[in-house]
């Protein structure tokens, strides 16, 4: 099956464009001759992951906040898809702030989804998150069977999925969430209370500190790439909606979008020592402090990917041996530039 994989000349939004993967999507569409809209409160976003960008003559920054609906329609106006990444992510977070990640997760969205549909987008893609999933315990998570969500946040992103299908039905925009599965690599955020594991493991052992486990590092994640994200966002955002849904009469998928892989807190340490050590022979005498279990975490976390593979052609190409390499080089030569 012929299948177009990648966004070519085409006007883009991308919400949350100065976070993480959402810097990484501009990089790759500006890279591939598109117009870029950049939409950002910069509330957990970065300056200096877009910097760069500013001087581009494709890329646009619009600064504001996606819970002001006037910002998302003028964000939206005459673009012809919109990849939704801005939310306030982190389960801690949500569970101690439960207030502020409804309104910008839920609110927010729904702002987002409808300047889209109003505007008259060609396909709203959005991510979603592994964390929907809940109390479920089987494996590999398949998209049809959820569970209990555990937290504020897990509770946001399955009402994503709700209103997405609800606009979808009600009003023709075609929508497609897209489940990640910790996401890691280049520009994701090493500091503060709710950075991300991978990061913050290579900061701490940059700094001759402790790697701090949550639990005693049995507790497994589906670690992706980023890279495998931007590729199944254009996928998403470029699949015949006939090749997905085929004559149904309206286009609101959800996918998993990970490697179908499972690798344990205790293993992604050693691989980190294993390419760390490259750098800094020092590493390999620190040891890690292992605490209390997170409240809202799941024990264990892996997809299934098949439906993603079959219907989007998504074909994960960095596994966790890759994408660490790759993540390691990126972050100790920022911090040694520092």
């Amino acid at each position: 099956m012929n299948r177009k994989q990648k966004i070519t000349k085409s006007v883009v939004l991308v919400s949350g464009g100065a976070g993480f993967i959402g810097s990484n999507l501009c990089e790759v569409l500006l890279n591939q001759d598109n117009k870029v809209i950049c939409l950002d409160d910069f509330s957990t976003g970065y300056r200096e992951n877009i910097n760069e960008f500013l001087r581009h003559s494709n890329f646009t920054l619009i600064e504001g906040d996606i819970r002001d609906y006037e910002t998302c329609a003028k964000a939206v106006k005459n673009v012809d898809f919109v990849l939704h990444q801005a939310a306030l992510g982190s389960v801690p977070r949500s569970i101690k702030d439960p207030m502020t990640t409804t309104e910008v997760n839920v609110s927010g969205f729904v702002n987002m989804l409808h300047a889209s549909q109003e505007a008259k987008v060609k396909r709203f893609v959005y991510a979603s998150s592994s964390s929907v999933y809940g109390d479920s315990s089987d494996l590999p998570k398949l998209e049809a069977k959820i569970g209990k969500p555990l937290s504020p946040y897990a509770v946001s992103k399955l009402s994503n999925e709700i209103y997405a299908k609800n606009f979808s039905e009600l009003y023709g925009i075609e929508t497609i969430g897209l489940r990640y599965f910790n996401v890691y690599g280049q520009r994701q955020n090493p500091n503060g209370p709710y950075a991300a594991l991978i990061p913050n493991f290579i900061l701490k052992l940059y700094k001759h500190e402790q790697p701090v486990i949550n639990g005693d590092g049995s507790y497994s994640r589906d670690f992706t790439y980023v890279d495998n994200v931007m590729q199944a966002n254009q996928l998403a955002a470029l699949t015949p909606r006939d090749q997905i849904v085929g004559e149904k009469q309206y286009l609101a998928e959800v996918f998993n979008i990970a490697c179908g892989g499972s690798t344990t807190v205790n293993e992604i340490l050693q691989r980190l020592y294993k390419e760390c050590i490259k750098y800094d022979s020092d590493i390999e005498s620190i040891k890690p402090i292992y605490g209390k279990v997170r409240k809202g975490d799941v024990p264990h976390s892996q997809a299934d990917v098949m439906k993603a593979e079959k219907l989007l052609g998504f074909d994960p190409k960095y596994d966790i041996d890759i994408g660490i390499e790759k993540a390691c080089k990126w972050y100790w030569g920022r911090l040694m530039n520092k």
